[in-house]
């Protein structure tokens, strides 16, 4: 014990202040990191179904593709008999059916991405507002637990002067 004491180390203060960080760190585990956590998490499988959208609106400009495919072939049998007409229609239904699957598939992605940028905004929001207040919270009960009315007065009056005068720098007193 003598050792500690000669570096300067105090029992008694030492332990209030692992005491201290043992809740500290608890309540950060309850109150911020499962919440974040969950938060992540539902992000990830928007995002996760966002991307079956996008994948399943690619299937669908492959299926747009050989749908265009099958087309083409009925078209030609047709255009044995009918020769003339055939080929005006099988041009404007091709390029219909091209026009129509792009849009569609265009639509579809534009909307899963426009679905998760909103989610990351809404997701992002909603971590600094928590931040915010668990921050807050944490100094209200800090600076309840260890300052007195005076010393909070004191502390405040210090911090508008400095302020005031603009000699207020990061670290200072």
């Amino acid at each position: 014990m003598e050792i500690l004491h000669t570096f300067g180390l105090e029992t008694e203060l030492f332990l209030f202040q692992i005491i201290n960080f043992l809740i500290i760190a608890g309540i950060l585990a309850k109150f911020l990191y499962k919440p974040l956590k969950n938060m992540l998490e539902e992000r990830k499988r928007k995002i996760a179904q966002s991307l079956v959208d996008a994948d399943n609106a690619k299937e669908i400009l492959e299926n747009a593709g050989q749908e265009k495919k099958k087309i083409l072939s009925k078209a030609k049998k047709d255009a044995d008999e009918l020769a003339a007409v055939i080929k005006v229609q099988i041009a404007n239904e091709k390029q219909k059916a091209e026009e129509q699957a792009k849009e569609r598939a265009q639509q579809i992605i534009n909307d899963a991405n426009v679905r998760a940028e909103v989610e990351l905004e809404n997701v992002s929001r909603q971590a600094g507002k928590m931040s915010v207040d668990l921050s807050e919270k944490i100094l209200s009960k800090v600076f309840d637990q260890f300052f007195t009315p005076q010393d909070k007065q004191q502390i405040l009056s210090r911090a508008l002067d400095a302020l005031a005068k603009g000699n207020y720098e990061k670290g200072s007193n």
